[in-house]
């Protein structure tokens, strides 16, 4: 697979529209058009029986989101659907009127599938634009669709059932991701590596334990994604503006035709919240977070001091200057996009932080920063999900790296103590060893039985069994240890649990 830009929109074909029309706001010097008096159905706009004139130009260009949230026409025309249906069932609709919406929305489902619907900013945004081309369609019992809704419900019904999907769509992701680094664990059970902290060497851990860690990670973020999906998953149709609505409808059917797992229970708080968002951009900030990790570990890993792995070219770049140069430009641009991820966290914590209820303009602003953390948060895992699992670890150099730092020290400490010495009296023996190796310039185990015994007597020649990386990584035998068979085990439970 070759890398793409992720942060590119799911959808390009908007990019020049928004281009153009931020063009047409930035330049205050030129002089805007006034609307004339009484134009508010010349403009197209469906609301615009209060006004006495026409909406501004600027203004119409600056609140439109039609830019943007056509994105969401596919949902607005299942949700739309839906609704007709159950007003169809509660002989609000007739049944013939239902069917005539019906197949109106699923031509206009078609044009917007082969490209052929024309969006109008001058309708605002994608609700107003399918309902404008559906009365076109089917004439004025087009304009009967919108009985007991409101844009206020409609938009936050459309929210749900695109995150709904693009959660799922994560989730599988994620458990690709899981499977590829449970097959490169189980590969590398008995591959030794140096365990560090403060990023110095500390313990011999298997390379497959130091994987395992990861699919650790993601299993969290794929639980904490699941179990946000249920708040997802609950219907606002039917809340109408704020209040709800005086026609006898059935808001049940509408939501087991859309596959909700509930209904919002307050209409106030059903257009206004937001929070569902908010907690899908926060999971996908601690997600985003954990691949940064991943990120920093294989770009130190990469580099000629490390040594450690190696990663497909097709995830690499040269240098213009320098050619002997390969850079981990995936890992560092997914390290990088973690940031803006977080950045849109914080901008839909701002965003709501006033807003009192019910609905207001502000949350117009609430699907861009959306938008983005899904395509960021799926153009990473999708390039993740090729390049982690084709690491290729670097046996001999890690093995080298882990003699280098005395990782066995810990060991020679335990020992110790299982010759009923005190640990604190055991740490100092160890550490005045330490020293005599570094003074000679050779590993622990590279020691005479002498040089040990003279900082105690408990120390017989079985000693070196346990300083060798091989009896330090099988010492630690037990449930999330990184003893080779420990983690083997930990391969098949990871397996078991993404059959499920």
């Amino acid at each position: 697979m070759t890398p793409t830009n992720f942060s590119q929109s799911a959808h390009p074909d908007l990019s020049d529209s928004v281009s153009s029309n931020a063009d047409s706001l930035s330049d205050s010097n030129t002089a805007l058009p006034k609307a004339e008096p009484n134009q508010s159905q010349q403009t197209g706009q469906m609301w615009g029986g209060r006004f006495s004139e026409a909406t501004d130009s600027f203004v119409q260009a600056f609140t439109a989101s039609v830019n943007f949230d056509q994105r969401f026409a596919r949902h607005d025309i299942a949700g739309s659907i839906a609704h007709a249906t159950m007003l169809g069932k509660c002989e609000i609709l007739t049944d013939a009127e239902v069917k005539t919406i019906i197949d109106g929305l699923k031509q206009v489902q078609a044009e917007i599938d082969t490209g052929e619907f024309a969006w109008s900013v001058a309708l605002e945004d994608v609700h107003m634009n399918v309902e404008s081309r559906l009365t076109e369609i089917v004439g004025t019992v087009g304009k009967k669709l919108h009985t007991g809704r409101s844009r206020n419900d409609q938009v936050a019904t459309d929210i749900r059932l695109w995150l709904r999907e693009e959660v799922d769509n994560i989730v599988s992701l994620l458990n690709k991701l899981q499977s590829g680094l449970v097959d490169l664990a189980d590969k590398h059970t008995d591959t030794i590596m140096p365990g560090f902290t403060h990023l110095q060497t500390a313990q011999p851990v298997s390379f497959g334990h130091h994987v395992m860690a990861w699919v650790e990670m993601l299993a969290r973020d794929t639980d904490r994604l699941i179990d946000a999906r249920r708040r997802i998953n609950q219907m606002p149709l039917g809340s109408a503006a704020l209040a709800g609505t005086t026609f006898p409808i059935d808001r049940t059917i509408t939501a087991d035709l859309l596959g909700f797992e509930g209904i919002c229970q307050n209409s106030l708080d059903a257009v206004s919240d937001r929070d569902f968002a908010i907690e899908f951009t926060a999971t996908a900030s601690i997600l985003m977070m954990h691949l940064s990790r991943m990120s920093e570990e294989i770009i130190l890993w990469m580099s000629a001091q490390f040594n450690f792995v190696r990663i497909p070219d097709r995830f690499c770049t040269g240098s213009s200057i320098m050619p002997q140069k390969k850079n981990p430009d995936v890992p560092e641009l997914v390290r990088g996009k973690a940031a803006r991820v977080f950045g849109q966290l914080t901008t839909l914590l701002t965003l709501m932080k006033n807003q009192p209820l019910a609905y207001n303009k502000d949350n117009q602003e609430d699907k861009e920063p959306l938008f983005d953390c899904v395509d960021t948060v799926t153009g990473s895992l999708i390039a993740f999900v090729d390049m982690l699992p084709n690491i290729e670890p670097n046996s001999d150099a890690m093995r080298a790296a882990t003699m280098k730092g005395y990782a066995t020290a810990t060991d020679l400490a335990d020992y110790l103590v299982r010759r009923g010495v005190a640990f604190r009296d055991a740490h100092e023996v160890v550490g005045s060893a330490v020293a005599l190796a570094i003074d000679k310039q050779v590993d622990l185990s590279q020691l005479e039985l002498a040089d040990l015994q003279q900082f105690s007597d408990a120390i017989d020649a079985d000693v070196f069994d346990y300083l060798t990386l091989e009896g330090s990584l099988s010492a630690r035998d037990h449930l999330g240890g990184t003893a080779p068979n420990q983690v083997k085990q930990a391969v098949q439970r990871a397996r078991k649990r993404l059959a499920r």
